[in-house]
């Protein structure tokens, strides 16, 4: 028996929708959207569906058909009616249980902290038109939020409105938590407005892992065997946490790595890449730790992407989808 797939759905006006780009991705659906056009395109084989957002006419193999609802966007996600999806995309794009790759589970990560930055008083980056990065770090820690969620994982938010908060009180939110991963959301700005790009960052490995694993055994309990570690040295407990911050540090660089190719596959914008940093909240968290800069609001162009709501989601769903990777690469055999 196939295995049912899980969508989410949206009520929109009393009728329900469902998220286009995760249902392509599952169906092996290549997909094209036009942002000016406002159109898109589905191909499979020899099925094509063109679709226009706000239209309820469609193109299915060239045929015209009408739809009792229209194509839409709902907080910045593609949506297509729930009985559109079964009435012909399902007939026209099954499932490929044989041939498709499974999705790999997340569970093995049980615990993620987003951390959206800046927030209040402080508004961070500010785009030329006026976006606050801010803002745009709220938005995007939500969509991240809810697709972790839709995964089984427990998502804790160090802010969920906009307020401030303390870089230190962000790490201590994690440390508290004892999350299994921790993601700061920002976005970037630079004298320089041609740059552009998205790029992440892990503690840099010139952070002296000395002093700071003998501050984090001081203030830290060891979630070890109380009858091996109880009456450890503190010297003991320092060398036993520079291993936990190697280890970690290494897992955040995997992390990042994996966001970074996904990214690359489903974003329209350069990536960076990889960096280490001495960022307040990346040194002082107990756990793999990175931190986004999903763009440059300094630059035109990609102030404009950030703009966009879809864009923010697609942004989400590439950490989402890197995530997972991670896990699959690092856990595969129950981590």
């Amino acid at each position: 028996m196939p295995p049912r797939e899980k969508i989410t759905t949206y009520e929109i006006n009393g009728v329900s929708y469902v998220s286009l780009v995760p249902l392509c991705e599952r169906r092996q659906v290549s997909w094209d959207y036009d942002t000016f056009a406002k159109t898109v395109i589905l191909q499979r084989g020899p099925h094509k569906i063109n679709l226009r957002i706000g239209d309820t006419m469609v193109l299915v193999d060239g045929k015209t058909e009408y739809l009792h609802h229209p194509v839409d966007i709902y907080q910045g996600v593609l949506v297509i009616p729930l009985k559109f999806k079964e009435q012909v995309f399902d007939s026209l794009f099954k499932p490929q249980y044989a041939q498709t790759r499974e999705i790999p589970s997340i569970l093995s990560v049980k615990k993620v902290v987003i951390d959206a930055g800046h927030g209040g008083h402080d508004p961070g980056a500010i785009g030329r038109s006026g976006l606050r990065e801010k803002d745009v770090n709220l938005d995007i820690a939500k969509r991240l939020s809810k697709l972790l969620r839709d995964n089984g994982v427990t998502v804790i938010m160090t802010r969920s409105s906009d307020v401030f908060v303390p870089l230190e009180r962000r790490a201590d939110i994690a440390n508290n938590a004892k999350a299994d991963l921790f993601i700061s959301i920002h976005a970037n700005a630079n004298r320089v407005r041609s740059l552009s790009g998205l790029e992440i960052y892990y503690v840099s490995p010139r952070i002296n892992d000395v002093k700071r694993a003998l501050m984090t055994a001081q203030d830290t309990k060891l979630d070890f065997d109380n009858s091996c570690f109880s009456h450890a040295s503190i010297n003991t407990k320092a060398t036993l946490w520079d291993m936990i911050h190697t280890y970690n540090r290494g897992e955040a660089i995997q992390l990042a790595g994996n966001i970074c190719k996904t990214a690359g596959r489903n974003l329209d914008t350069r990536i960076i890449g990889v960096k280490g940093a001495n960022f307040l909240v990346l040194k002082s968290t107990q756990m793999p730790a990175i931190l986004v800069e999903s763009g440059f609001l300094s630059n035109r162009e990609e102030e404009k992407l950030l703009k966009n709501g879809y864009y923010r989601q697609q942004i989400a769903e590439a950490i989402e989808q890197g995530i997972k990777n991670y896990v699959k690469n690092n856990f595969a055999y129950g981590g």
